[in-house]
């Protein structure tokens, strides 16, 4: 296995098991994004000496600096934003740029398909144009009813998201097409 496999294969076991606790349990523990996080740095430096330090840094630092107005939101769990910062320090900002676009793609369809499963969609689009509304009048603030502490509103398991992004782009980087 060469130094790629190597990064792959520890960020697609990472990404799996943060998914299925996710899944299971609507959480992302610390037990595992935070030794991840280390573990990342630890194994771009032992291949690639100081640049790959520095890559695994700007990687972890590109998803945490992205991601935290989500997380300060309350838009996205702290869980989440770690396991970003994890997977950015195997991946490095490049990929971790591709991971980032493609969970959020998968989020957004299955956004899509749990509003439409749980007819949701009016007081959802009717939340999104609250949400946007907000925005544009007072800036970035989290808004109390359209946030992670609402137990009313539908909440996605980004950890599966994240997963599904990861071997995605895996797929696509092993099989370019």
């Amino acid at each position: 296995m060469n130094a790629n496999q190597s990064i792959w294969a520890f960020t697609l076991t990472l990404t799996s098991l943060a998914g299925g606790w996710d899944w299971s349990t609507r959480k992302i523990p610390n037990w595992l994004t935070v030794p991840a996080f280390f573990t990342g740095i630890f194994v771009r430096t032992w291949i690639a000496g100081w640049r790959g330090t520095l890559s695994s840094l700007e990687g972890a630092g590109l998803a945490l600096l992205l991601l935290l107005p989500l997380v300060l939101m309350r838009g996205l769990g702290a869980g989440d934003w770690k396991l970003m910062g994890a997977v950015g320090a195997f991946l490095g900002p490049v990929m971790t740029l591709f991971v980032l676009v493609s969970s959020i793609l998968v989020s957004g369809l299955m956004a899509v398909i749990s509003m439409l499963r749980a007819h949701k969609v009016v007081s959802t689009l009717r939340n999104l144009w609250v949400l946007l509304r907000g925005f544009m009048v007072f800036g970035f603030r989290k808004n109390p009813e359209i946030s992670l502490d609402n137990p009313g509103l539908l909440k996605l398991p980004f950890g599966v998201a994240v997963a599904i992004g990861t071997l995605g782009c895996f797929l696509a980087a092993r099989w370019s097409w």
